[in-house]
C-alpha cells in the first residue's frame, strides 16, 4: 500500500498568524496602570502616617510636586515645666488669668506642615529596588528641589515597607536604590527603612 504525500485531508494545519501572542501594553495602559499604581501607593503612606499619628492633608489638583501634606501637631510631646511638674495645687481664678496670657505670649513655635513626595517599586534590578525620584520635563529626568519637596517616601510594595528620606539627603539624584528585607549584605540607605521619626522634625514649610 503507497503512502500517500502531504498531510491528511481532513486535517487543516493552523496558520501561524493564528497562535496566540503575548499582549502588549500601550503607551496609555502603561501610563493607567502606572497611575493607578501612584494613586494606591498614596493611599497607603496616609494610612501609615496616620497610625504615626499625623493629620494627612491632600492638596488639591496635580499641580504640585507633592502629594501629601503632613501635621505632625498630633505627634509632638509637649513637656511640662519644672514648676508645673511640682504644683499640685489648684490654681485661683487670677493664677488661671495670668497662665492664659503667659501660654499667649511664650507658647512655642506650633510645628510645620510637611510636603511629601509618594514613589512605590514593584521590581528588583540587579537585587536592588530601585525608585525615581525625580520629574519628567521635554522629556528629561529633573530631580526634586527644596522649594517642592521637603520628603521623600519610598514605597516598596512587595515588601510592604516605606522609606523615610529628607530631600537635603538625597538631593539632586534622580532614584535612589533600596535593599530588601532579605539582603545580608548592609545598604548605604538602609538607616531610611521605616524612619517615622525623621518627619516628627520640624523641617517642613510653613504655610502660615
Amino acid at each position: 500500500m503507497r503512502r500517500r504525500k502531504g498531510g491528511s485531508r481532513g486535517r487543516k494545519l493552523r496558520p501561524a498568524q493564528a497562535l496566540p501572542t503575548p499582549h502588549q501594553q500601550t503607551p496609555f495602559e502603561r501610563e493607567r496602570t502606572t497611575k493607578r499604581r501612584g494613586e494606591i501607593s498614596e493611599l497607603a503612606f496616609a494610612l501609615a502616617a496616620a497610625r504615626q499619628g499625623f493629620g494627612i492633608a491632600k492638596p488639591f489638583g496635580d499641580s504640585e510636586r507633592y502629594d501629601i501634606i503632613l501635621d505632625p501637631s498630633h505627634v509632638a510631646r509637649v513637656i511640662p515645666t519644672e514648676a508645673e511638674r511640682r504644683s499640685s495645687v489648684i490654681p485661683t481664678e487670677a493664677q488661671r488669668k495670668q497662665a492664659k496670657w503667659r501660654d499667649l505670649l511664650f507658647a512655642p513655635a506650633r510645628p510645620r506642615l510637611v510636603r511629601v513626595q509618594v514613589k512605590s517599586s514593584t521590581q528588583l534590578q540587579y537585587g536592588l529596588y530601585r525608585v525615581n525620584a525625580h520629574r519628567r520635563i521635554n522629556g528629561h529626568a529633573v530631580p526634586y528641589t527644596l522649594d517642592e519637596v521637603d520628603f521623600f517616601a519610598a514605597y516598596v510594595i512587595p515588601e510592604d515597607s516605606w522609606f523615610i528620606f529628607p530631600l537635603s539627603h538625597i538631593l539632586g539624584a534622580t532614584a535612589v536604590t533600596l535593599s530588601p528585607k532579605r539582603r545580608r549584605k548592609p545598604h548605604v540607605n538602609d538607616a531610611y527603612r521605616e524612619a517615622w521619626h525623621l518627619l516628627y522634625e520640624p523641617d517642613g514649610l510653613e504655610f502660615a
